[in-house]
């Protein structure tokens, strides 16, 4: 972990602007193809769910930006990015993860294994870790959305990005998944969600 130079930094402009936001977030809903992911998933009988959280991690470790957090009015560059997601129980209530990111795959999903048991045997709503080196990650697997917002409390000055997947949707024998991308315009712009999408895409295509 280190702190970036905010004055030799190409957006310290964009920075001093959005970090004053009440709403500092922004959001987009973006189509993605998972044919051949799901399939391979499939395939392989690896999770879907965890496949998919996987590629997230990869793609995301990629982008500088979205390794960036908010430290007051310094910006902390994290090394590695890991996973706080949203885990399902049995009882249709829910907990909030915290998963270790490990570039294998199997060693990830073991890693998530360990917290999906955890707290499929637990009524607790947080994890024993927590910390801002994560991105926020929740499926909505009942739900083909267009849009998505988040509950927020304006007192926390959280900077993660959050990242919600959709329902999965199959036309014609291809695949489709929407995913919404919310995050702080103080650190991260369009053009960055959009590198995130398309490394993201590439990914999901590769581990096919």
């Amino acid at each position: 972990m280190k702190y970036l130079d905010i004055e030799n930094w190409n957006r310290k402009s964009q920075f001093e602007f959005f970090k004053t936001y009440e709403e500092p977030y922004f959001g987009v809903c973006v189509p993605i193809d998972v044919t051949e992911a799901y399939k391979s998933a499939k395939k392989r009988k690896r999770s879907f769910f965890l496949s998919y959280l996987h590629a997230t991690l990869l793609a995301a470790n990629q982008i500088p930006e979205f390794k960036y957090r908010m430290d007051g009015d310094r910006v902390v560059i994290h090394d590695l990015i890991n996973a706080s997601a949203t885990i399902s129980r049995p009882d249709h209530t829910f907990g909030f993860s915290y998963i270790d990111f490990d570039p294998e795959f199997n060693v990830f999903a073991a890693n998530a294994q360990a917290e999906i048991d955890r707290i499929s045997k637990s009524h607790e709503l947080f994890p024993d870790r927590s910390s801002e080196d994560v991105l926020y990650l929740s499926s909505l697997p009942w739900l083909d959305f267009m849009f998505t917002s988040h509950a927020r409390a304006f007192k926390r000055k959280g900077s993660a990005p959050m990242i919600s997947y959709g329902k999965m949707t199959e036309k014609d024998g291809e695949y489709s998944m929407p995913v919404s991308i919310h995050v702080h315009h103080a650190l991260v712009d369009g053009y960055h969600v959009g590198l995130f999408v398309d490394k993201f895409q590439s990914i999901l295509n590769l581990n096919s």
